[in-house]
């Protein structure tokens, strides 16, 4: 999907694909991180049901590649009732053994028991936060105007101080498995952040 072409004078991590577009690196490995990296990696996600998806399909990475998750994507959602909380933490051990026997998503018994504890949380964030989980989520955004883009892959974090924030927000509201490395993954997804490369056509795509 890519013939590997820096465009002259680029930050490092930033190739030109067949198409003459200028990528992420990543973003122009595979067909699957194209379309990922083009059309939502970045760009705002908002409401209940979204949000408890990334931060879900996040936990379920840790450990594994992206790319791993992002294929398993509709079997994830179909294995969790399309991610709507309220059905997801009415899940019993009947549920939780056929997860465990789904082949369309990762079989790890404790992210699997994390995702049913998330979705509870949730449900008990909707009266104890105002706004719910999206309000919670979005108060840790940092300020856009005040962070510089990124221009190498190397000056992209794994954590940040709001990240480390957020996810103690998450757990002290019920969360489980949603380390500050976690959250930064979903604060970058959920487009909280912008960490596509100067340069990167998409960078700023989701607020233009």
């Amino acid at each position: 999907m890519t013939d590997g072409t820096q465009p002259a004078g680029a930050p490092s991590g930033l190739v030109v694909g067949d198409d003459g577009v200028a990528r992420c690196s990543w973003g122009a490995s595979t067909p699957d991180y194209v379309v990922y990296h083009d059309g939502e990696w970045g760009r705002p996600v908002r409401g209940e049901t979204a949000l408890y998806e990334r931060f879900t399909l996040e936990a379920f990475q840790s450990g594994l590649s992206w790319l791993t998750i992002l294929r398993k994507r509709e079997g994830f959602r179909s294995a969790f009732a399309g991610f709507d909380a309220e059905q997801v933490a009415r899940f019993g051990p009947d549920d939780e053994a056929r997860l465990m026997a789904d082949p369309g998503i990762v079989r790890n018994r404790a992210k699997v028991a994390a995702a049913i504890t998330n979705a509870r949380a949730v449900l008990a964030m909707r009266d104890a936060v105002d706004g719910g989980l999206d309000a919670l989520v979005w108060s840790f955004a940092p300020d856009r105007a005040a962070r510089p883009a990124p221009a190498a892959l190397g000056d992209v974090p794994a954590t940040t101080p709001e990240s480390v924030a957020l996810s103690k927000a998450l757990k002290r509201n019920g969360f489980v498995f949603v380390g500050p490395t976690t959250a930064y993954a979903a604060m970058q997804a959920c487009g909280l952040v912008d960490d596509h490369l100067t340069g990167c056509h998409a960078r700023g795509a989701g607020w233009r």
